[in-house]
């Protein structure tokens, strides 16, 4: 059932539709089913935890890239929990170790001098190593893990073989927003340099950045993929740890005109920002889709969509629609559920977006309202 917008009587908003997220957790349990690989939730990249009874029905857990993402995972989904950060901290090691799973090292200085703590706080928790496999088709230079210098994973120049028996599994991340393709062409790479350990360990974690659930993706393939690399590997566990694809495309935010100016072109001014509240349009950067819109000039009316704060470039960018646009009208952006509300700021003290499901039944259901304590208390 489509959200009623009528229904939102409160601006700005996030709204996840739970129909929809369950659509892509059935194609990533169809991925589990049929491959034998376990899929968890890579909480980065979507950690609406108002959801994680259902993403917990059909997903075996979370990866998270700190403390506060482990905690996170442990206390409201209490599944699987993967961690991994570039660099651990002494004074949080411990802790970590205590709620995870699988702990997974980004250099083998890292390994080396956290292993026996980790493995005194937690005699249970598997020991991982992150892989650069210096090889990756990733679009954006900002997002590629395997960039030059890039200081994410251990590299084939920099890997030592006494590490292999404290290990259990090597993880490797290559990918962003990317089809089944640039994972074999990684995968290639990979058991070029590494695929003589393989038979020594439990498990091999291909990271995320698939975007299984996009339209076009071929899931078929990426099963055929998963199966042939287990049997080539004495049927090893494989992992993979996507965000991006749980939230794709689940829901929207929605946000209200306050004012239209014209200085050579209309701008209208929204109670919502491309800087504070949906920072990858920036970063990526991309542009977002705005219903009922078009291209500027493709239609009758173009407005340049503005954030309301003081950054020059807080801009969404420039849209046509069929009629003028008027103060009050709501303007819905398309897809921003993942990477957004997890990136959010109160940069000029804007005030979060609120978050809210839309329900099967067709009902909205706010989970969350931010006040002025939120800015608050992130100051001193």
């Amino acid at each position: 059932m489509e959200i009623d917008f009528d229904a939102v009587k409160q601006t700005p908003i996030y709204i996840c539709e739970i129909e929809k997220l369950e659509k892509n957790l059935k194609i990533l349990d169809r991925v589990q089913q049929e491959s034998g690989a376990e899929i968890i939730l890579a909480l980065k990249g979507f950690a609406m935890h108002a959801t994680f009874p259902l993403v917990g029905a059909y997903l075996q857990g979370c990866t998270a890239s700190g403390l506060h993402e482990a905690k996170l995972a442990r206390e409201k989904m209490n599944k699987e929990v993967h961690t991994y950060s570039p660099a651990f901290k002494e004074d949080e090691i411990e802790e970590i170790a205590e709620l995870s799973d699988h702990i997974i090292f980004n250099s083998l200085a890292q390994l080396f001098k956290y292993k026996d703590i980790v493995k005194k706080a937690n005699p249970y928790i598997s020991l991982s190593l992150r892989i650069n496999p210096e090889y990756s088709q990733s679009p954006v230079d900002l997002y590629n893990p395997c960039g030059l210098h890039s200081r994410l994973g251990t590299t084939k120049a920099n890997f030592d073989e006494a590490v292999l028996e404290h290990l259990d599994g090597l993880n490797f991340h290559a990918l962003c927003e990317q089809g089944v393709d640039a994972l074999e062409a990684v995968l290639k790479v990979f058991e070029e340099n590494f695929g003589e350990y393989i038979s020594k360990l439990n498990y091999i974690n291909f990271g995320g950045g698939h975007h299984i659930t996009k339209e076009g993706y071929d899931v078929d393939r990426l099963i055929t993929v998963i199966k042939e690399f287990k049997a080539r590997h004495n049927n090893i566990e494989v992992y993979l740890e996507p965000g991006e694809a749980v939230g794709w495309e689940t829901g929207v935010l929605v946000s209200t005109v306050l004012d239209i100016v014209d200085n050579g072109m209309k701008v209208a001014i929204l109670d919502t920002s491309a800087e504070a509240h949906m920072p990858d349009t920036l970063a990526m950067p991309y542009r977002a889709n705005v219903r009922g819109s078009a291209e500027a000039n493709q239609k009758a009316f173009t407005y340049k969509l503005a954030g309301n704060t003081c950054l020059a470039g807080d801009i969404m960018g420039d849209y046509s629609f069929d009629g003028e646009l008027k103060v009050g009208d709501k303007i819905i952006f398309e897809d921003q559920i993942h990477y957004t509300f997890v990136k959010n700021t109160t940069f000029n003290g804007i005030k979060l977006p609120s978050l809210a499901l839309w329900t099967k039944e067709g009902k909205l259901d706010v989970v969350k309202n931010f006040t002025y304590d939120e800015y608050k208390r992130r100051l001193s």
